[in-house]
């Protein structure tokens, strides 16, 4: 009998392993993306002024500064390293998902998060879909892992 098949199932485990769930494939593509957008984003406004009145300039409709472009590369790197194992996706897209409620919540209020990174109402709508999202694929994945299923 092959090591891989669980007697008990009469499944191939294997094939459950061998592929991504829905919060590793969110956390490969948003950090990607966020970790892209980070980098690119030193192209339009790389200050790291800081204070009440931070300003930065628009990158794809986006307000950017250094400080925001760091945290885009922070974010990204952190979604990538928990990416590779389905449980440290999960949790760390419920992480990210938290954190990223936060941002939009404090965004309603003021338009500077921690007197270091400006947002725009663009922002604020990205940072509750991306948060969003992230809570529902963590929840999805775990409950597919629950019911054994493979995605």
């Amino acid at each position: 009998m092959d090591a891989s098949a669980n007697p008990r199932s009469g499944r191939d485990e294997t094939m459950i392993t061998a592929g991504r769930n829905l919060a590793q494939m969110f956390c490969l593509v948003t950090g990607a993306v966020l970790l892209i957008v980070g980098i690119l984003g030193f192209t339009s406004d790389a200050s790291f002024d800081a204070g009440s009145n931070v300003q930065g300039d628009e990158f794809l409709g986006f307000e950017v500064n250094g400080w925001h472009n760091l945290v885009h590369i922070a974010t990204g790197a952190f979604l990538l390293a928990v990416a590779g194992n389905a449980a440290t996706a999960i949790s760390g897209a419920l992480i990210f998902g938290a954190l990223y409620v936060v941002v939009f919540i404090w965004g309603l209020i003021d338009d500077t998060v921690l007197w270091l990174v400006p947002i725009n109402g663009a922002d604020n709508v990205l940072h509750l879909i991306l948060a969003l999202a992230a809570i529902a694929a963590a929840l999805a994945a775990r409950s597919m892992i629950r019911n054994g299923e493979r995605r």
